[in-house]
């Protein structure tokens, strides 16, 4: 594992805790990791107070709120550990509560867009404000890569400039769930789409090849809480029924990746279960265990496996002239 790097205003602290619980002869490599993302996000919120508080964690569990209860409870485990570590030296450290994580049967079920209301969501997302402005491009760009690649919102957002690749048609995700590096190849048509967003984002600084992929209305990286709240709001307009806490997610963009490319390979007669171990390479699993998470049958879905196992018995019985 690569040596984590940390620039918060607590990064001494943290780099301490890390050292300690390693020389206590745990290994702490994941933990120190989960770490580096509450780092991170301190960074971006230029925290400089001298020890955490209620606001700045509440803050933090916002922004988790996209990831499975289970991810968000151990993201946000680490923390409290840090905070009762911080609180020895400092006695106005806050220590917020564990997450309850939700059981596995009352988990949040994906939900899986149709084609109407993609087409509805890109379309209000071209129709935010102000009118004439990066902002209402930059989100349909967004959606419209999460839904043609299904890759991971956070892997979105942490795209630069020098991470597009537009003559060889594939994206670089440099840093994929648990810092996994892969090449994302993307359709023509999506090149072009991102093609189109670069010609008016160059226009604007910062241009560097590290400087970020998609802007915000400050001329910085998206951030999670906003994109979350915008989309909700999208959600809205386009009538589609949702749930602060139950959904539907931006998240669920990938889960309909999944079922839509399954259902295509479906309906060109593809063998699907020879093409899963690709589906999930292409999402950054290690193995198919984790693709078979992002499938459900839709009416779609279930409709043209019905059909296939119809043709595949009359064919049966055509071979076999009716006998078993």
């Amino acid at each position: 594992m690569r040596t984590l790097e940390f620039h918060s205003a607590l990064a001494p602290q943290i780099r301490n805790f890390i050292s300690l619980r390693q020389l206590s002869g745990t290994d702490y490599q994941s933990q120190a990791l989960l770490l580096s993302y509450f780092d991170r996000f301190l960074v971006e919120e230029k925290f400089e107070a001298s020890c955490i508080t209620p606001q700045i964690t509440d803050r933090y569990l916002l922004t988790l709120s996209h990831l499975a209860p289970r991810v968000q409870s151990n993201r946000f485990c680490v923390v409290q550990q840090l905070c009762r570590y911080l609180l020895r030296h400092d006695p106005l450290t806050y220590v917020p509560e564990p997450i309850r994580v939700i059981a596995s049967q009352a988990a949040h079920q994906p939900y899986i867009y149709n084609q109407r209301e993609i087409g509805a969501l890109l379309a209000a997302a071209a129709e935010l404000r102000p009118p004439g402005s990066l902002r209402p491009l930059t989100y349909r760009t967004l959606l419209g890569l999460l839904y043609s690649t299904g890759i991971r919102i956070g892997e979105a957002l942490a795209l630069n400039l020098e991470n597009f690749l537009c003559a060889e048609e594939r994206l670089y995700i440099v840093e994929g769930k648990f810092r996994k590096a892969r090449w994302v190849p993307l359709s023509t048509t999506t090149c072009q789409a991102l093609q189109q967003y670069l010609d008016r984002r160059l226009r604007i600084k910062p241009r560097s090849p590290d400087s970020p992929l998609l802007l915000n209305q400050r001329s910085r990286r998206l951030h999670h809480v906003t994109v979350n709240l915008t989309f909700r709001q999208l959600l809205r307009r386009c009538a589609i029924p949702h749930n602060e806490h139950a959904g539907p997610r931006i998240h669920d963009l990938r889960h309909t990746f999944a079922v839509h490319r399954l259902l295509a390979w479906y309906r060109d007669g593809q063998d699907v279960n020879a093409r899963l171990p690709w589906l999930a390479t292409y999402l950054g699993h290690v193995d198919i265990h984790s693709t078979q998470v992002y499938l459900r049958a839709t009416p779609e879905l279930t409709e043209e496996v019905a059909r296939r196992f119809h043709d595949y018995y009359l064919q049966q019985i055509q071979t076999n002239g009716g006998q078993s």
